[in-house]
């Protein structure tokens, strides 16, 4: 039992550090506000255009930020999840189409 434990937190470590090395990218408002995260869905970067700065207003620029963030938060989350899949199957054959 013990040996499945320190098997599961080994895999768990590997997943996040494998997690930790793929991005997604955002980008809305013509590609003026982008957001970059990881797949253990961290914000790693936000980056705004001077044009955007200039040409939205205050509430604008927030809701644009909203939204790139969501969207990459979404993008890490599908990408976890296929990791997962992925892991799971090859940890488990045979059951690989129980996590689709």
């Amino acid at each position: 039992m013990f040996g499945k434990l320190a098997e599961a937190k080994k895999m768990a470590a590997e997943m996040k550090t494998k997690m930790a090395a793929i991005t997604v990218e955002s980008a809305v408002y013509n590609n003026q506000i982008k957001v970059i995260a990881n797949g253990n869905r961290e914000i790693m970067e936000v980056k705004i255009a001077p044009e955007a700065l200039t040409n939205l207003s205050h509430n604008q620029l927030e809701q644009f930020v909203k939204e790139a963030c969501n969207q990459a938060l979404q993008s890490a989350n599908n990408v976890a999840e296929s990791e997962m899949r992925s892991m799971m199957g090859g940890m488990l054959p045979g059951l690989g189409n129980l996590f689709s």
